[in-house]
């Protein structure tokens, strides 16, 4: 049993506007420090309005919320918005003023010294993995994901332990909203910070919470652990929600990376020679090697077609290797993992432990046989004329 403490409840907490339209109704949630909660639910589910009523945009009609143990009608809302990051789709970055002057905002509100505001700014534009040099610009010269980054690691800029995030993804495209979901997910875990994360989007909320709460037509309708209504969903609503797809996987596939990750990767250290690279690809029957520091941290990879393209007898590997474009954790889902590596092309992805020392990798061969059996099982595959296709498989079937 988790003995993380309290940081939010609602009990019997509900909200009427004028003209007695309900917006939620009967809220009993529990959310405890360091959790990433997701809130999801249809548009007018009353998830928005839950999240709203924490930091006091929305007051509730009825029922009591509490803030660290005190109820947060005690609190000037003003100050508690201080006190609580927000994240929201747009970013809500101020256009006239610099990166490094949005990022301060709160800071400067609370008075902090000019120095640890300078301070905290270089920090956060490092934790977005954007250079220091961003701070001088304005968000116009930001693409809309940068500008995201910085919405995100924004909210990082006093300190505070709760962020409440809006959606803040949606109006991004699939490739930089996957980007900053990573990021988002690293920062939580790193940092320790508790979330509170609105979406729409069943794939996001399994990806990043570990706390979901369903909601529809303002009710809860199930408020559990992404595991726990992956295997036992509430009623048909969560079901549906879910789709027929997620819930086979569910069923047949519990396994985490580590269940099928080769504990010995083929790696190499920064100081090695290109010779001596090239030397243990041959002998590992590989085209890439992953490349860590003497300590075994993950720094990036190495491949014969950089070491072709960029040759010479007195260059080492630390002279030419290229960042991980992907890593994952060791007790990351496959669920999570597999449609990353199988759609997106991956031959092999390195697996980190918590403080980003390799421990192993997973192989694009290494996941077939695991996906089909989990998806199909044995049986079936026995019987490949009864198998039949999931969806998402079965679309790219047709482009053939």
């Amino acid at each position: 049993m988790s003995t993380a403490k309290e940081i939010v409840s609602f009990r019997n907490v509900a909200k009427k506007y004028r003209g007695g339209s309900v917006g939620v109704e009967n809220i009993n949630v529990t959310i405890k420090e360091g959790e990433f909660v997701c809130f999801i639910g249809t548009s007018g589910s009353g998830k928005t309005t839950t999240m709203r009523m924490i930091n006091r945009m929305i007051d509730p009609s009825k029922g009591k919320i509490t803030f660290k143990g005190h109820n947060i009608r005690h609190y000037d809302p003003v100050r508690l918005r201080r006190t609580i990051g927000y994240v929201i789709q747009n970013n809500g970055l101020m256009p006239h003023m610099t990166i490094q002057e949005n990022i301060t905002l709160v800071p400067k509100l609370l008075k902090w010294p000019q120095e640890k505001m300078d301070k905290k700014a270089h920090e956060l534009i490092k934790l977005a993995d954007l250079p220091e040099s961003y701070l001088d610009r304005y968000p116009a010269e930001l693409s809309g994901g940068q500008q995201q980054r910085i919405g995100v690691v924004r909210a990082l800029a006093a300190d505070q332990d709760l962020i409440l995030m809006d959606e803040p993804f949606g109006a991004l495209d699939p490739i930089t909203r996957d980007d900053l979901q990573e990021l988002i997910k690293h920062l939580q875990e790193e940092l320790g910070k508790t979330i509170v994360f609105v979406t729409h989007d069943m794939d996001e909320a399994l990806k990043l919470a570990t706390h979901i709460v369903i909601m529809d037509s303002g009710h809860v309708i199930q408020d559990d652990t992404p595991d726990n209504i992956l295997q036992h969903p509430a009623n048909d609503f969560v079901k549906d929600l879910l789709g027929e797809e997620r819930l086979l996987q569910a069923q047949q596939n519990t396994l985490s990376v580590s269940d099928i990750m080769s504990t010995n990767p083929a790696k190499i250290t920064l100081g090695k020679s290109l010779a001596e690279a090239i030397r243990t690809m041959s002998l590992r029957h590989v085209d890439y090697l992953l490349v860590t520091d003497d300590d075994n941290k993950l720094k990036g990879y190495i491949d014969l077609e950089t070491i072709n393209e960029r040759y010479s007898k007195d260059a080492s590997v630390s002279d030419i290797y290229n960042c991980t474009r992907m890593k994952f954790r060791k007790d990351s889902y496959l669920r999570d993992t597999s449609e990353k590596i199988l759609k997106q092309g991956y031959k092999y992805v390195p697996i980190v432990d918590k403080d980003n020392y390799l421990i192993g990798t997973v192989t694009r061969a290494s996941l077939v046989n695991i996906i089909y059996d989990a998806i199909w099982g044995k049986e079936e595959l026995d019987n490949p004329d009864e198998i039949k296709l999931p969806a998402s498989i079965a679309k790219g079937s047709d482009k053939s």
